[in-house]
């Protein structure tokens, strides 16, 4: 069984604020990143599968995965303002947190289609915010 793990740039800015908090609990819980302007992050995400290697001597088509970040991912959110481009977002507070599990509910509703048999299988995902901020959940804890 082999885990495959393939990474990924995009570039997105939000802001860090929960409306049923008040100014300055907003301020007090999320510091600099409840800039009024929002500010940005180039994420680096990587996606991990698992699978044994099949006839192609492969355990994964990077290709059709490459495809399938690109329609779910990159396109909605890369050079976006999650707060206001995102509806995922919408009430929401897009934390990095938050966005790996978004990322991950979208990779695993498409996965099937994407990968019609049963491997290889969706791991999960890891999202680097900066390099001392890096965020993993697992596919089999987002529903």
């Amino acid at each position: 069984m082999f885990r495959v793990t393939r990474a990924y740039r995009f570039a997105a800015s939000h802001r860090l604020h929960a409306p049923q908090l008040s100014a300055e609990e907003n301020r007090t819980l999320y510091g600099k990143c409840n800039n009024p302007y929002g500010h940005g992050h180039n994420y680096v995400l990587e996606v991990t599968a698992r699978g044994p290697v099949d006839s192609s001597g492969m355990a994964l088509d990077t290709g059709r995965l490459d495809r399938l970040v690109e329609q779910a991912v990159l396109a909605p959110f890369s050079h976006r303002n999650l707060n206001l481009d995102v509806n995922s977002f919408q009430g929401r507070v897009p934390t990095s947190e938050n966005l790996a599990v978004e990322i991950c509910r979208r990779l695993k509703e498409n996965w099937a289609v994407t990968f019609p048999g049963e491997w290889p299988k969706l791991e999960g995902v890891r999202i680097a915010e900066t390099a001392r901020n890096i965020f993993e959940v697992k596919a089999h804890e987002i529903e």
